[in-house]
């Protein structure tokens, strides 16, 4: 049975017709060897249920899915490191199908609703926006998008997932690292592909149809509670879903790295992993990419870079609403992002909001006590010793961070986070609670399972890996599905 009967094709960018997107075909390469298929994320869009040749032949040669047209390389343009680069579009990716999600709600199963999803590629090939470059994807590339993307689900970000890794059989050349080096194919299940650059193309080529075309596209699509036509209120949900997401990469301590336009989406989910780091301990001046050398998309410095975005995004949208209806969306970012930033620390703390008063107080004490440096608590471990809150205290006083906790910001920190009740403290009967260490994800132990690769075509550390954080979701236990 090559699909499950959950399996609900709908490809409706292709509605919006040739100028959006060209037709493409994947390169035709030497060999498809399945390193990853996650069937977690594949059984949500009923493709669990194809053997590993389907699989390859889906996702790694391309054979179209039932129901799906050619694939579109996508065409937007972008800032990026805030200079407008109108030479973008799909250089090495297009958009392969797209599905409905498997309902889950019963409210959901009884209108047959759920989102709209896209899978979309990364290294597939050349297509009519790759320039010079050769459209592939390393293998260390598609490793580290996967951890990336997986470490982000597992701390409840918002998040494309990596589908399907496929090592393709080509030696690259790279200037950055060492070559050759292996070759892989990506395939991502995201919650749509529009970019912010998506609409400054059409605003580039002064398309006014096309601006309409995609607001109308995005609100009913992904948005719909915003009324047909109100471009200031399809900003306003745009502008929501990103505070959201850029709070919860706060509270996960990510640094993506590369916030241009064309790597923020209207759904307000974090895609396209390419230098990115978790904190290992707080530092606002924190950078993922070698290449920031003014520390533009610093840790610190993310919310002021996803707003800057968004007004690049609101601008498109002038020439068919009114400016002061869109300044007023626009600031609406601060207080959803000061807003969704206490939920989340709550989240992270497994406890309950007390109010906004008290649960800001939890927030600044929790940042104090981090800001003390890497001879204090590491970011993670202390989302991880006082998860659940007083419910923790022992285990957090005798661990093997007890000698940290003590001083005045600590004793500031513990007032404010036992004014607040647990939420579901039954979570800490799970074993990864009774572990010494949390679940990080270092760079050094991202190289580390890198190098076995590498060195000994040894997968073991990886799988490793992905099943511990598998553990770790279901310890965490999110209320509102990981974030998504």
């Amino acid at each position: 049975m090559p699909v499950s009967p959950a399996y609900r094709p709908e490809p409706r960018f292709f509605d919006l017709g040739d100028e959006f997107g060209d037709a493409v075909r994947a390169a035709d390469f030497p060999q498809t060897v399945l390193r990853r298929r996650n069937d977690r994320a594949a059984a949500t869009v009923g493709l669990e249920t194809l053997s590993d040749a389907e699989w390859i032949a889906h996702f790694g040669r391309f054979q179209p899915l039932p129901g799906q047209p050619q694939p579109r390389a996508m065409r937007y343009h972008g800032h990026q490191f805030r200079t407008y680069n109108p030479d973008l579009g799909d250089g090495r990716g297009f958009l392969f199908a797209q599905m409905r999600e498997r309902p889950q709600a019963e409210s959901d199963r009884a209108s047959r609703n759920g989102r709209l999803l896209d899978l979309g590629t990364k290294g597939s090939g050349q297509t009519p926006w790759s320039r010079t470059a050769d459209g592939r994807l390393t293998l260390k590339g598609g490793v580290r998008e996967v951890l990336a993307a997986e470490m982000l689900e597992t701390l409840n970000v918002p998040t494309s997932r990596a589908f399907s890794l496929i090592e393709t059989g080509e030696a690259l050349e790279r200037g950055d690292e060492p070559s050759p080096t292996r070759s892989a194919v990506l395939v991502r299940l995201s919650h749509s592909h529009i970019r912010f650059g998506t609409f400054q193309r059409a605003a580039y080529f002064e398309r006014t149809d096309q601006i309409e075309s995609l607001i109308e596209h995005v609100r009913s699509l992904y948005h719909p509670a915003v009324a047909p036509g109100d471009a200031p209120g399809l900003l306003a949900a745009v502008v929501a879903a990103n505070a959201r997401l850029t709070a919860r990469w706060i509270a996960a301590g990510f640094v993506h790295g590369v916030l241009n336009t064309d790597n923020l989406n209207v759904t307000g989910e974090s895609f396209d992993y390419g230098p990115w780091r978790f904190l290992p301990h707080y530092e606002p001046g924190f950078t993922a990419a070698y290449f920031d050398q003014f520390g533009l998309y610093a840790f610190a410095r993310q919310p002021e870079a996803v707003f800057w975005n968004l007004t690049q995004f609101a601008g498109c949208l002038k020439p068919v609403a009114e400016a002061a209806a869109l300044t007023e969306a626009l600031n609406g970012f601060g207080p959803a992002y000061i807003t969704e930033l206490r939920a989340a620390f709550l989240a992270r703390l497994g406890v309950r909001s007390l109010g906004e008063a008290a649960d800001q107080r939890l927030l600044d004490t929790a940042l104090a006590l981090l800001r003390q440096g890497r001879e204090a608590v590491r970011w993670e471990p202390l989302f991880f010793d006082w998860f659940a809150g007083f419910a923790s205290s022992e285990r957090a006083l005798r661990g093997p961070r007890r000698a940290v906790y003590q001083g005045e910001a600590f004793d500031a920190f513990r007032f404010a986070l036992f004014e607040h009740e647990p939420d579901r403290p039954e979570r800490l009967e799970h074993a990864m609670f009774a572990a010494a260490e949390p679940e990080e994800m270092r760079i050094d132990e991202v190289e580390a399972i890198w190098a076995a690769i590498d060195a000994n075509d040894d997968w073991a550390p990886l799988h490793a890996k992905l099943a511990r954080l598998e553990s770790a979701r279901d310890a965490w236990a999110w209320p509102d599905g990981n974030g998504q």
